[in-house]
């Protein structure tokens, strides 16, 4: 049944359209149906692709992926990676990255995945909402956006036209979004761009492959070696300054470069080679109107930090919760221009990354090989965290300016228990608006304040060491994993407010600190006067 307040609901086909139904738009449509919302998807591709693009996703996007329903095992379409280690021609290792433990969202801080696999998941989930439809092989060739709603045309391949209307559209239609060029948005240029031959194998036996992750820093032929999900690798080759781009796309081409991996034709089949550029660029702008970008419509980077699709699912779990206060009517619809303010700096930094970390290995001089070499092996390691902080936006502030950490970074994520139930939180207590606490909160608000948390669906968590608290407390949640007390504790807190996207709102020390940082989140969030959830 669609929320309370839905506006549009006589005069749009839709509440949302998505155009594009790769991972993002498929997130997208997902969170957004599930919160109730008539969600119409328009994609141009008759059938889904089934060849892999991502390799690879943190365990951020675990999290959200399994929040959506997806099976946590990701049994056949994920494993986890041990390490990523990057070497220089010689075999010396110039940097290590070490993902062997659980991460902080519970879940492996990184996987191989099939990406057709993980695309065919989400589509079972979104096929289990009546809410959301999906129209395949039609392209958008038309958008007008009157200020009341959108206006969406779209073509089938025999030239056939139909009309959409929508309160709102989002473009998660790739590197070439229409979207984005029916809204005006430019693109930034960050001056990163390398041509590279990707090979996708899968080999006739099994085999080990030690180190299992690699990029081969080899100035006479920069090489990444990786998973590709479980039964399949990954090879990619750059070319070098003298090749031409079609040379270099050729199987004859790709055969030769597997050879000196012992992967040929006797033993291994080339499933795919092409040859990918690789970019570093971000949209101009993130929203117009009522249309907004998602994914690589706002954004392009180099994969070797791993975080471009990670990075579109952000987008997509930043937008949907601003979009459902919006389309309730709680919010003014000028609290969509932080989604812009927030995810544009957070995906820049991490673009920003994946280029210190491609200029790294695409180095094709000798001489500037020796001298990075030299630097690694001293310890003179880059930056390398992508776990970044939200700097500005919707963050609680003191003396005007955004609160000092963890204000703005991602909540961890543990293990709780109450009575018989047990589990990783969000599945147990659920996601949302989330209110901390090693106290009680409903004690601490006062009844405003709690109306006003309610009306957002925010859910009070009262934290206790062990499971025995728990039972003597009877709403109390047992930290079975020691994350969120000594999370609280580290920040001196008794409390933190977390938002839909799981970034830190706010952290407070005592109640009166509460109820300043909850005033904060209600003039922040630009509350519609007929809608404030505090005035039912």
């Amino acid at each position: 049944m669609a929320p309370d307040g839905r506006t549009g609901a006589d005069r749009f086909d839709s509440d949302v359209v998505i155009v594009g139904y790769g991972p993002v738009g498929q997130v997208l449509a997902i969170l957004l149906a599930r919160q109730g919302w008539r969600v119409t998807v328009v994609e141009r591709w008759e059938n889904p692709y089934r060849l892999p693009r991502a390799t690879s996703f943190d365990g951020e996007t675990a999290r959200t992926l399994v929040s959506l329903g997806l099976d946590p095992s990701f049994a056949g379409t994920a494993e986890p990676v041990d390490a990523y280690d990057w070497r220089n021609a010689a075999g010396a290792t110039l940097l290590r990255l070490d993902f062997s433990a659980v991460g902080a969202h519970g879940y492996p801080d990184a996987l191989h995945f099939q990406q057709p696999r993980l695309e065919d998941a989400l589509r079972a989930r979104a096929a289990t909402f009546e809410n959301l439809r999906v129209h395949r092989g039609r392209t958008a060739v038309d958008i007008t956006d009157d200020g009341d709603g959108v206006a969406l045309v779209t073509e089938s391949a025999d030239g056939e036209r139909s009309r959409l209307t929508s309160a709102w559209l989002v473009g998660c239609d790739g590197a070439n979004s229409f979207v984005r060029r029916a809204m005006g948005a430019g693109r930034i240029d960050l001056d990163f761009s390398h041509d590279w031959l990707l090979c996708d194998v899968v080999l006739d036996e099994p085999r080990d492959f030690v180190p299992v992750n690699t990029q081969i820093c080899d100035p006479s032929r920069p090489t990444t070696v990786v998973g590709g999900g479980p039964g399949r690798r990954r090879w990619e080759f750059m070319r070098l300054p003298d090749e031409k781009p079609g040379d270099l796309d050729r199987p004859e081409t790709a055969w030769r470069l597997l050879e000196p991996f012992d992967v040929t034709p006797d033993n291994a089949v080339l499933t795919r080679h092409t040859v990918y550029t690789f970019k570093a660029e971000l949209a101009d702008t993130w929203r117009t109107g009522r249309l907004l970008l998602a994914g690589d419509a706002a954004h392009s980077m180099p994969p070797f930090a791993g975080a471009g699709m990670c990075s579109g699912i952000r987008d997509a779990l930043n937008l949907s919760w601003k979009l459902d206060l919006v389309l309730k009517g709680v919010c003014e619809e000028r609290l969509l221009d932080s989604y812009g303010l927030e995810r544009g700096d957070h995906v820049r930094r991490t673009t920003e990354l994946s280029v210190q970390l491609g200029k790294i290995i695409c180095i094709t001089d000798e001489a500037e090989a020796e001298r990075r070499d030299a630097a690694l092996l001293a310890g003179r390691m880059p930056d390398r965290s992508v776990a970044l902080a939200l700097r500005d936006g919707l963050l609680r502030r003191t003396v005007g300016t955004v609160a000092a950490p963890p204000t703005g970074s991602v909540a961890p994520q543990g293990r709780v228990g109450r009575g018989a139930v047990s589990g990783l939180f969000d599945q147990v207590v659920g996601t949302g608006f989330v209110l901390l606490a090693t106290a009680d909160p409903a004690a601490a608000l006062g009844p405003e304040r709690r109306r006003f948390l309610a009306g957002l669906d925010t859910r009070l968590v009262h934290l206790v060491p062990d499971a025995s608290g728990a039972r003597g407390a009877e709403e109390a949640w047992a930290d079975l994993d020691d994350v969120y007390l000594p999370f609280l504790a580290s920040a001196k807190a008794q409390f933190a407010l977390v938002r839909p996207d799981r970034h830190v709102f706010g952290v407070a020390r005592n109640s009166r600190e509460l109820g300043s940082m909850v005033d904060q989140l209600r003039s922040q969030l630009t509350l519609s006067e007929v809608r404030d959830p505090s005035r039912r």
